[in-house]
């Protein structure tokens, strides 16, 4: 189901909590509205939908990838650059990884561990900051 974006910063600030096997249909939700913002997004968190759980969306290549629980494990080469929000104003400054390691739970909940690179690494920091309670 397509949901709303939030866009209230003191929300998006907050810490999200881990995502459970009872979290499956919040996942369909970020991706439904994912692609319902397809011409204007290639990510998105549970929180900007206004959910604190540990779930993220993104487009890799052509399809829309989703993660329950991701962290990073791994980062490096680290750069400067310029992003966007859905859920916020402008272009804000931050410093990305040009690669990343990523521990996540897939969409059965099974434990995977993967390498991301360039724009799609970028992508998967900027929602993981979601997560953390951390906007640019």
């Amino acid at each position: 189901m397509i949901k709303n974006i939030v866009k209230v910063e003191l929300a998006l600030r907050r810490p999200s909590e881990p995502a459970t096997v009872a979290d499956t249909a919040v996942g369909q939700d970020l991706l439904d509205t994912l692609a319902a913002h397809a011409h204007e997004c290639v990510g998105m968190a549970a929180n900007m939908i206004g959910l604190h759980k540990r779930i993220i969306v993104f487009a890799d290549g052509s399809r829309n990838r989703l993660m329950f629980n991701p962290e990073i494990t791994k980062q490096f080469q680290p750069y400067e650059t310029v992003e966007g929000c859905l859920s916020l104003q402008g272009q804000r400054p931050t410093t990305r990884y040009k690669k990343i390691t990523v521990r996540y739970q897939d969409p059965s909940f099974a434990w995977r561990e993967e390498n991301f690179t360039g724009f799609t690494a970028q992508i998967i920091q900027h929602e993981i900051d979601h997560c953390n309670g951390i906007i640019i």
